[in-house]
């Protein structure tokens, strides 16, 4: 049997070039039921306007395991973006957790044991162009795929290491920060 996991974080950004609605930027949480991780999904269970949480799912009575909770990161404003997170995105989630279960990327011997809490990115911009039929539905599944599976694997490897951390202190910034706001 593998070490118990108690509690692991990780995150990834997966886009595609010149189609930034379907980026997917999972933010995860994996650790055995009984922990802290266990605790916060079960404290998770409860509805909040905008912000609903529910089940990976692969399909109708398929939850996944490890049982995967997902939080959108913005509020869903529109029944596009609704149906977005608890359909493809649903899906590409519940797809990458078994996927690492499959690979040996979390392992067999806990899947029953241990819980993730994902927050999940729904571009704002998706609703319209999913409404007018432009959305790349299938871009955004493989974004969201290869992202939550490499936020996972991750985690679970401690990646970023602090050592990395440490040495790209000076020399990796934000992708959002812009230097001329660090001279007001």
């Amino acid at each position: 049997m593998s070490s118990k996991i108690i509690f692991k974080a990780g995150e990834a950004t997966v886009f595609t070039e010149g189609k930034d609605v379907t980026a997917a930027m999972p933010e995860i949480l994996i650790g055995a039921v009984d922990g802290p991780v266990g605790h916060a999904f079960a404290n998770m269970m409860a509805q909040s306007k905008g912000h609903t949480a529910m089940f990976a799912v692969r399909d109708i009575n398929q939850l996944v395991r490890p049982a995967t909770i997902m939080v959108p990161k913005v509020t869903l404003k529109h029944t596009a973006q609704v149906e977005l997170f608890g359909g493809l995105v649903q899906s590409a989630t519940a797809d990458a957790v078994l996927d690492c279960v499959i690979e040996g990327i979390i392992p067999r011997d806990q899947a029953n044991d241990l819980c993730i809490i994902t927050l999940v990115w729904i571009d704002p911009g998706c609703a319209a162009l999913a409404k007018k039929g432009k959305l790349d539905k299938a871009d955004m599944y493989k974004n969201n795929y290869e992202a939550t599976k490499l936020a996972i694997q991750r985690a679970l490897n401690d990646e970023p290491s602090i050592d990395e951390l440490i040495k790209n202190r000076h020399t990796v910034k934000h992708c959002m920060w812009e230097e001329s706001w660090n001279q007001q």
